[in-house]
């Protein structure tokens, strides 16, 4: 007769050699075992009495497999970087920034200039489209 194969509570992260996955446990189907990738995804059937708790190692890799697979936008590009952006007319942010950038040019602080114009760039991306 075969040892039972071990329960688990839903959510546990466990670690399917079948497959060479980490799933978290969503409950049994018949004699199977369901796991869903962490992070969300379609679920998959696995031997219950292959399975194990998952290694802190195992989970963290999955966790940041899943974590890069939801990213699936590419930023922006910079767009032109040689000339500083030009503060939008009438715009109290823009204005702003490039007042910063005007100050920190007076103090001779480059890297607070490049952290103004990084921001103007930004907010004229999100605000006036490009």
């Amino acid at each position: 007769m075969s040892p039972k194969p071990a329960t688990y509570d839903p959510g546990t992260a466990l670690y399917d050699p079948a497959t060479d996955r980490v799933g978290e446990y969503r409950g049994q189907a018949g004699a199977r075992a369901m796991l869903r990738p962490l992070g969300g995804g379609r679920e998959w059937e696995a031997e219950p009495g292959s399975l194990r708790p998952a290694t802190d190692r195992e989970r963290l890799s999955a966790s940041v497999r899943a974590a890069n697979e939801r990213t699936l936008a590419t930023p922006p590009g910079p767009g032109d970087v040689s000339r500083p952006p030009e503060p939008v007319e009438g715009c109290p942010t823009c204005l702003w920034l490039a007042d910063r950038r005007v100050a920190a040019r007076a103090s001779f602080d480059h890297s607070a200039v490049t952290d103004a114009n990084v921001l103007m760039r930004e907010h004229q991306r999100k605000e006036h489209d490009g």
